[in-house]
């Protein structure tokens, strides 16, 4: 393969990353995942909304732990082989480097293209977009959303 070819393949995909949820799968680009660590129960506190499940440590840190279907208008919903993604923080808030969220599973890596298609899909409350890949629907989230709806909670 030329040079040029295996520039132009490399800039036309991407590696995301498939976040299995409980009522739909999130893509997320492979460089928004910190860490992928084993489900515990969080610390729990009276009167959080139902999206926050509560907060956990990881690394020294004190992390909220979300559920993105409640977030979304959904129920959150805690099963066998539950893991926590510990995504980096993208909303520029300087206190907030890190936010963990519930799946129902191990994320997938997987190479797409850098113009994939959206799709015409319902979209719930923080989901910019849905696409097709592969015969299935997935959900592009919004992050900065998730953060703001932390800090609108005065949970950051």
């Amino acid at each position: 393969m030329s040079q040029a070819v295996a520039t132009k393949s490399r800039e036309e995909t991407l590696t995301g990353l498939l976040l299995p949820l409980a009522d739909r799968t999130l893509l997320l680009p492979n460089v928004a995942l910190a860490e992928l660590v084993p489900y515990r129960a969080p610390q729990t506190t009276s009167g959080m909304p139902a999206w926050l499940l509560g907060q956990i440590s990881w690394r020294e840190l004190r992390l909220p732990l979300l559920s993105f279907e409640a977030a979304s208008g959904g129920v959150a919903q805690v099963g066998p082989g539950c893991r926590v993604a510990v995504l980096n923080a993208l909303g520029g808030r300087p206190q907030v480097k890190f936010i963990a969220l519930l799946l129902q599973g191990i994320p997938h890596s997987i190479k797409v293209d850098a113009k994939l298609a959206p799709v015409d899909s319902p979209l719930a409350p923080l989901e910019l977009q849905a696409a097709l890949l592969d015969d299935s629907v997935v959900k592009i989230p919004d992050l900065i959303g998730l953060e703001q709806l932390l800090a609108d909670a005065g949970v950051i």
